[in-house]
């Protein structure tokens, strides 16, 4: 019952802030879900629709409350080529494939190696991810003309709209100043579209992109032969959203929890953004994860609990059924200045700050995560480069590290003493520490201060041994953890060396050695 009680307390705090964020990021939803649906090949009526499920779903089921899901662009990217070769069906059943994927990668509780993702790929993941958002609002200011073509706004038309770009980040960011009662976005959205119908300005609208009106998403069976051939097609795609959407999940969620000083739950997020999926392919939807720009919005009109998220699904539900015409008269102007203040807020302008303080190994991964992310929009691909790179450095800097102090004993006995860890990358360094044709008949190495921590390690040990045998010398490891020496007993099959037992002493009124 308490933990009930404490779920539904995350929809009583604060409903009217709670109501006005969902309500200013559901305008904010809509250009963007309607631009990825266009990117995908698909009809704008599925975008707003998967949002719309995606959005619900992970605001009642989510683990981090206060974050926006919807259909993102970074999925979006990843399908166009199996639309385009295969038709919407086919996306349909690669979608519900996506949920299960990360429905299974959340029952494991896999959601918990978003850990291992170093601050620098974080940065560059934000930053990458601010540079996306900010390019896709400048396509507001191109046209189609008659033939089709795309040409940028010039004259009064470009004026026009960069005035009211302005206006309305200048109300964003003043407003607060003045008056928190109502969010400074929603006001600003409100105040430039009254100046644009009322006024008589013309200028592009969000039903210049595509109309918006039409019913709900209902139940919608993928329309393929369900057979190996097609699972064969459907599921790298599938395997590939999948990662991409719990990638950005993942890593906004860790941006949100910076944000509001409190925790999510990663791996029930994963459950949460699986079963949205799931039933978004099921109704005929595109896949989705995650926005960070929305969900900045939200968090800065003071959406902080589920409410937020359920009022922005709701209303998008509205926007469709009955508010088509008044939402498609909005300027686009009011929506693009309010996504550029999302970039202003979004962006880490820290990891500027502090170039100069940064290693260098840190400040290219946080570049080469922007660029992956910026140019690719593969964010799965950018993050898994960056944590690579990572603990490429980092093993480099650990090879370094490690060293040898040596001395002999009054029984004429050398001893190595081994300080750093041995593994895949300090093997070599290792090795070149002995001097077996001059070291005498008995050699011990030390180990108090050193870890074997892989099998690159034990085949290290395992070719030195050798070597001192060759010679007709003997060779034994001395004060080897625990641990290190079960990893030796495992590959006992493989490797002969000699292991000197150290004693255990009993404390006096404990059950364990030490």
């Amino acid at each position: 019952m308490s933990s009930l009680s404490a779920y539904f307390s995350q929809y009583k705090a604060n409903p009217k802030n709670e109501i006005l964020a969902g309500l200013t990021t559901a305008l904010a939803l809509v250009p963007e879900v309607v631009a990825f649906a266009l990117l995908a090949h698909i009809s704008p009526l599925v975008g707003i629709g998967s949002a719309f499920v995606i959005c619900l779903i992970t605001s009642v089921f989510g683990g981090r409350p206060g974050m926006i899901s919807g259909a993102a662009g970074s999925v979006a990217v990843v399908i166009v080529a199996l639309v385009e070769q295969h038709g919407a069906e086919y996306l349909f059943l690669a979608v519900a494939l996506m949920g299960l994927i990360q429905i299974a990668i959340g029952l494991l509780k896999l959601g918990k190696f978003i850990r291992l993702v170093p601050q620098p790929v974080v940065y560059g993941f934000v930053n990458g991810l601010a540079v996306i958002i900010f390019m896709a609002q400048l396509e507001q200011f191109k046209v189609r003309d008659a033939a089709g073509a795309e040409h940028w706004l010039t004259g009064n038309a470009l004026l026009l709209m960069a005035g009211l770009v302005a206006l309305t980040m200048a109300i964003v960011y003043f407003l607060p100043r003045l008056t928190k009662a109502v969010p400074a976005s929603l006001v600003a959205i409100v105040v430039t579209s009254a100046l644009v119908i009322f006024g008589g300005l013309q200028t592009k609208a969000v039903g210049d992109i595509a109309s918006i009106a039409g019913g709900l998403p209902s139940l919608h069976l993928p329309q393929v032969p369900f057979t190996w051939a097609t699972l064969a097609l459907v599921l790298p795609y599938a395997f590939i959203m999948a990662l991409v959407g719990l990638t950005e999940s993942l890593l906004t969620l860790t941006v949100v929890d910076e944000m509001t000083d409190t925790r999510g739950r990663g791996n029930q997020d994963c459950v949460a953004q699986g079963l949205a999926n799931v039933a978004s392919g099921l109704t005929g939807g595109m896949g989705g994860c995650a926005m960070i720009g929305q969900t900045m919005v939200n968090l800065e009109s003071r959406g902080r609990g589920r409410l937020s998220g359920v009022v922005a699904a709701v209303a998008l539900a509205l926007f469709v059924v009955v508010g088509a015409p008044v939402i498609e008269r909005l300027p686009l102007a009011a929506l693009v200045g309010v996504m550029f203040m999302v970039v202003i807020g979004t962006f880490e302008w820290a990891s500027l700050r502090i170039l100069r303080r940064m290693p260098l190994t840190d400040v290219l991964v946080m570049l080469l995560v922007t660029f992956v992310t910026a140019i690719s929009q593969n964010l799965a691909l950018a993050v898994l480069l960056g944590v690579v790179v990572s603990a490429l450095a980092f093993a480099w800097e650990n090879a370094k590290r490690i060293r040898a102090r040596h001395h002999l004993d009054a029984a004429g006995v050398k001893h190595y003493e081994i300080y750093g860890p041995l593994f895949f990358g300090s093997v070599q360094a290792f090795g070149e520490k002995f001097d077996v044709a001059r070291d005498p008949a008995e050699v011990i190495i030390d180990f108090r201060d050193s870890r074997v921590a892989d099998m690159s390690a034990i085949d290290a040990l395992h070719k030195l041994t050798e070597r001192y045998h060759r010679a007709g010398k003997t060779l034994r490891l001395r004060h080897l953890s625990p641990d290190c020496r079960q990893l030796l007993s495992n590959a006992g099959a493989l490797i002969d060396v000699n292991v000197e037992e150290d004693p255990q002493y009993a404390v006096v009124g404990e059950e364990r050695a030490y």
